[in-house]
């Protein structure tokens, strides 16, 4: 018999992975704009400071574009300007699932209810769950960036939790972030089964699974 009741599950880097081409994307950007590219997709990706605590994505990408911007000399362009070009050329239905998710989804299902705490708007993530043909499997789905408060605020997992009837100990949270989605559940009162990335160690955070591949969730449940 399975320690839980319910299972909620993050989306990005948990259950699924974007599959367009980043470096064909970032271009694009640059192109859109009328501007010589500087940078690379992975810098702009590391010069953003976590998600937004509030749905401005055009600031949050402009923010890191003027980070960029300074530390190769840009300062001529305009931050929003390409952050306002990257929503545009993003395309949210490329995405695919991660080994083991659907399999991990039907595992949650044969337990109990299951959901989704994602930290990303609706108008972003909804494409990408109907795209993998998600969403009819999920009895509750909760945007943090549609409430004003994000992971690891407690906001998003207490709605799910009153949307669910269940107490915080009885539900699992599986996540891949510890500052996002450990830490968040931990201040919410849920366990954690955290998805490591093969090159992080979870240092001070303390998830009470740790698990290397979605394929390992349903021993969590008893299903083994």
């Amino acid at each position: 018999m399975s320690d839980f009741d319910a299972v909620l599950f993050d989306l990005d880097g948990t259950l699924c992975r974007r599959t367009q081409d980043t470096g064909a994307m970032y271009a694009a950007v640059f192109e859109r704009v009328g501007e010589e590219p500087f940078g690379a997709p992975a810098e702009l990706w590391a010069a953003l400071d976590g998600p937004p605590d509030h749905d401005d994505w055009i600031g949050y990408l402009g923010a890191g574009f003027a980070r960029l911007a300074a530390r190769h000399g840009r300062t001529d362009v305009d931050p929003l300007e390409l952050a306002e070009a990257l929503t545009t050329v993003s395309d949210e239905t490329a995405v695919g699932l991660l080994p083991g998710a659907r399999e991990a989804i039907d595992s949650a299902i044969e337990n109990g209810p299951v959901g989704v705490v994602t930290n990303g708007p609706h108008r972003r993530q909804q494409p990408k769950l109907d795209t993998l043909e998600l969403t009819h499997l999920f009895d509750v789905i909760v945007y943090g960036a549609d409430r004003g408060r994000q992971k690891p605020h407690t906001d998003a997992f207490d709605h799910a939790l009153a949307e669910l009837g269940l107490p915080a100990d009885r539900v699992l949270y599986v996540g891949n972030s510890l500052e996002y989605d450990v830490a968040g559940a931990h201040n919410a009162g849920l366990p954690v089964a955290w998805l490591r990335d093969p090159d992080e160690e979870p240092g001070a955070y303390s998830p009470e699974y740790v698990i290397e591949s979605l394929a390992e969730l349903s021993g969590i449940l008893g299903d083994e």
